[in-house]
């Protein structure tokens, strides 16, 4: 049970800061019903999961022999980051009502896998966090652990995804306007802090 909640807690403080993943389902939340809010939760979950999975068992070994990987992951997620972020300063107050139709499962599948898969920082911080956590712990340690990462990340998503839903109501298209330009803002210089570390990288 230790490293149960160790795993617990060292995924709770992964995932709660806010980020690509926490805006795509914050806005799912204001913008969709519940059950659809819920469903959207879910599939960030199942990708935030693969993702907790890959780097604990893997990915970071990949990433550490062969720094061009590294340099293409930073390239490609700060365009696509970029992209996200003028998007958001550039949708309209009607785009962002709370009557808008939800979007397509597939749709919300691929967005999920972006903002997961294709998130440069959440690789790189989970591959170190994680990473460094495995090589600390013997086999039979590892499972309970990796299944309190686990943990953490359905009782996040599922906990910030009720909570909105329910206070929903206190946000109008106007409100909502002002927090997509605000993620909008945040999600710029993070794209751009990334650009600035591939910069960093091929200077080096």
């Amino acid at each position: 049970m230790g490293y149960f909640i160790q795993g617990l807690t060292m995924g709770l403080a992964y995932v709660a800061p806010i980020g690509l993943q926490n805006l795509f389902v914050i806005n799912a939340a204001l913008t969709h019903t519940r059950r659809r809010a819920l469903l959207t939760a879910l599939i960030v979950i199942f990708f935030d999961v693969t993702l907790a999975l890959a780097c604990f068992f893997g990915i970071g070994a990949i990433m550490q022999r062969y720094e061009w990987l590294q340099m293409v992951i930073l390239l490609v997620g700060s365009i696509i980051v970029i992209y996200i972020g003028i998007g958001l300063l550039k949708a309209k107050v009607e785009e962002i009502d709370t009557t808008k139709s939800a979007l397509s499962v597939q749709k919300t599948i691929s967005s999920a896998c972006v903002v997961t898969w294709f998130n440069p920082q959440a690789v790189i911080d989970g591959t170190m966090m994680l990473g460094a956590f495995h090589v600390t712990l013997q086999g039979a340690q590892s499972i309970p652990f990796i299944t309190g990462v686990a943990s953490a990340s359905c009782l996040w998503f599922t906990g910030l995804t009720l909570i909105i839903s329910i206070f929903s109501s206190k946000f109008n298209s106007k409100v909502l306007r002002v927090i997509n330009i605000i993620c909008g803002i945040i999600i710029l210089f993070y794209g751009g802090k990334l650009l600035l570390d591939f910069a960093l990288m091929i200077i080096k």
